[in-house]
């Protein structure tokens, strides 16, 4: 249960998790595909990659704002058809990179609305004791159906080099209309009525900003879903120089990717027992030990162990930035303070790895997981202070 939700509430809002995320990573891949039976040139891809994050960057505080005004559903149900609306402009009219590009855009905004209206949910919703737990099993959900998108890829285009995009687009339309009738079974609630109204009215991104807690959270946030992102393109790198097999690191990929889920199933248990914020820096030390240990050449066996405890330690990471972002964030104003997270997250994704990679660009993927090491033992930095209730 989350908070005053109901079953029926919690059980929807937690598949709207998994379908939103199994939508994006259905279509992220096919819009993909359909650029290579275009034969577009190499820049046009990086374009169509980069098309996903402009409206992130560019409305997520306005986004923030708006599910505080008008309610956690309405925001829920607007990104869900704006999702739908991308997936059958994709299908009907997805032949050129124009309409690949706006497509993968709108999917962009319309996944920002609904993912910041879900957290606002649990946030508005959950008891402070309940918290963690409730941001665990809703980051289990999506991490669910990120697993889900690439594997109805694989059901679809079965043995084939290119699948077939018509027919990945034309199920992203059904997901989609699942997800947008899901929207409605969640409890309609606006999170804090005309108090939160008044609160939005009076708040700014600086004051929220200047908040007890609220920029060491944001940063916190940042370093660690940029270093997952940095361990899916140097894991291969790390592999490839050590000799390791595709296969190989795929699993080792799956193996960190299982252990993240499985912390955040556990994450209320482990975190009503020894108090989130020391269970925060038990995960930062030992993401950073993982890290360093993996730049060290070792035995196959050995490196799968350690992406186990990097997995464990990255997954619990994200879930708890939320709760405590949502328990730092001022009356009313919970909504815009996730949003700034998920517009934060998108900067770290593009400046930690770019900086990380250039620092440690001749001392190759080891260098990298070294480097990465150090960024997130220094976010312990961040936490001087902080009560570790």
């Amino acid at each position: 249960m989350i908070g005053e939700l109901g079953r029926r509430s919690a059980t929807a809002l937690l598949v709207h998790s998994a379908l939103i995320q199994a939508v994006t990573f259905l279509v992220r891949p096919a819009a993909t595909y359909r650029a290579l039976e275009l034969d577009v040139p190499g820049f046009a891809l990086g374009l169509l990659a980069a098309s996903y994050a402009v409206f992130p960057l560019l409305l997520a505080v306005p986004t923030g704002s708006l599910v505080d005004r008008l309610g956690e559903r309405r925001l829920m149900a607007t990104g869900s058809a704006v999702v739908l609306a991308c997936s059958a402009f994709l299908l009907l009219w997805g032949s050129s990179i124009t309409a690949l590009v706006i497509g993968t855009a709108l999917l962009g905004a319309g996944q920002l609305a609904c993912v910041v209206g879900q957290q606002a949910v649990v946030a508005n919703n959950a008891a402070s004791s309940r918290m963690d737990s409730a941001f665990g099993y809703l980051t289990f959900a999506a991490s669910l159906g990120q697993a889900l998108g690439p594997l109805a890829i694989s059901l679809v285009g079965g043995a084939t080099v290119r699948p077939d995009t018509q027919a990945i687009f034309l199920l992203s339309v059904v997901m989609s209309l699942v997800l947008f009738a899901t929207t409605f079974l969640v409890s309609a609630r606006v999170g804090g009525g005309k108090k939160a109204v008044a609160a939005v009215g009076r708040g700014s991104v600086v004051s929220l900003l200047k908040a007890p807690g609220v920029a060491r959270a944001l940063a916190t946030s940042a370093t660690v879903l940029a270093v997952v992102d940095l361990t899916m393109v140097y894991l291969p790198a790390l592999g490839a120089d050590r000799g390791l097999t595709a296969a190989t690191v795929g699993a080792m990929l799956t193996v960190r990717a299982v252990f993240s889920m499985v912390s955040r199933l556990l994450l209320g248990r482990v975190s009503r027992r020894i108090g989130r914020m020391r269970l925060l820096v038990v995960s930062l030390v030992l993401s950073t030990v993982a890290l360093a240990v993996a730049a060290v050449p070792m035995p196959a066996g050995l490196l799968f162990v350690v992406m186990a405890l990097l997995g464990l330690g990255l997954g619990i990471g994200q879930p708890l930035t939320m709760s405590w972002l949502s328990a730092q964030a001022p009356a009313g104003q919970r909504g815009r303070a996730l949003a700034l997270r998920l517009a934060g997250n998108r900067v770290g994704q593009v400046v930690l790895p770019s900086a990380i990679g250039g620092v440690a660009a001749g001392l190759g993927a080891g260098g990298v997981f070294l480097a990465s090491a150090a960024v997130v033992g220094g976010t312990l930095l961040l936490l001087r202070g902080v009560q570790l209730d």
